[in-house]
């Protein structure tokens, strides 16, 4: 990056982290269905209503556009913070989604954040698009994002820019080539290590992946379930990142309680506010709550039982 570049990023973050504060939520739908945008936007109202600063949509490929959403959202609500976690690549070109987000940082100054992700390769598949692995996607589509096209014009970005990165070669890339990385399914001591990858002018926004519970023993049984699904199968990323940190494929597989202790957290509402506590403690900015119970209404009560907890955690 040039020093005009490094300063525009530091910008960012700085607004980024102002604007966002310690703790945020997931919109409870998982990127793939499509949940009629009336319960999305009664959905936004009761989170700000609750208390949350911060409020993070997902998106696959197909059905709803995540940033489309975020707008209506923006415009349903007075306060909140918005970011896309995380945006598809293979949803659209770079340029478009470069667009569409400068536009969203202007009309609603301070309260969007892009998160961007390299998405999968049967996603490609499905567009009938060739496949490039997630490090040379998303850089490549980094810098076309930053690069004008030929004789037409290019909005300003006027947004932080962070992207979806476990492996120590994607923590790099969103060091020198965006605002900052968007990890998650991780242990906190490997937030500490990002950190320190990033260093102190990144924003690092770290997703947790929560299971609210009063009964603790079943909270843990179907954060099991839960690990069992997202990390033990083949070709898993977040597998892959955990097996570089020292633990074994076998455990991961089988939902060891190892594994479900490391990336997940599990039972009361100030349970889960004390691993969020650890990850800002070791230097996430913000930390991004997802709920994985099933259901677009019982995840909205989840996240209204855990909000006191949650809010409470102060800058």
């Amino acid at each position: 990056m040039t020093q005009t570049t490094q300063d525009g990023s530091r910008q960012r973050v700085l607004a980024a982290r102002a604007a966002l504060g310690p703790i945020g939520v997931s919109v409870p739908t998982t990127g793939m269905d499509v949940v009629p945008m009336p319960q999305q936007l009664d959905g936004a109202q009761r989170l700000e209503k609750a208390g949350y600063r911060a409020v993070w949509a997902r998106e696959g490929v197909g059905g709803h556009d995540a940033l489309v959403e975020i707008a209506a959202m923006l415009g349903a609500t007075d306060r909140l913070v918005f970011g896309s976690a995380v945006a598809n690549t293979w949803a659209r070109p770079a340029y478009t989604l470069h667009a569409a987000a400068a536009t969203l940082g202007e009309a609603f100054p301070g309260r969007f954040v892009l998160g961007l992700g390299a998405g999968m390769a049967y996603q490609a598949e499905a567009l009938g698009l060739g496949y490039a692995k997630p490090y040379s996607r998303m850089r490549e589509y980094l810098r076309t994002m930053a690069t004008p096209l030929p004789g037409l014009p290019m909005a300003e970005q006027s947004y932080a820019r962070i992207i979806a990165a476990n492996g120590p070669r994607m923590v790099e890339l969103a060091g020198t080539d965006a605002d900052g990385a968007h990890p998650g399914l991780i242990p906190v001591e490997y937030t500490a290590s990002v950190r320190g990858t990033l260093g102190p002018d990144k924003l690092l926004v770290v997703a947790l992946t929560v299971v609210g519970m009063p009964d603790r023993r079943d909270a843990r049984a179907a954060a099991g379930q839960f690990v069992v699904g997202a990390l033990g199968f083949p070709g898993s990323p977040y597998g892959a990142n955990l097996i570089r940190l020292g633990y074994r494929a076998e455990e991961i597989a089988a939902g060891a309680d190892r594994v479900v202790d490391a990336v997940m957290a599990y039972g009361s509402p100030d349970d889960i506010a004390a691993r969020a506590r650890a990850h800002l403690d070791a230097g996430a900015d913000h930390v991004l709550i997802n709920n994985v119970l099933p259901g677009y209404d019982t995840g909205l009560r989840q996240l209204e039982w855990l909000a006191p907890a949650l809010t409470e955690i102060a800058d």
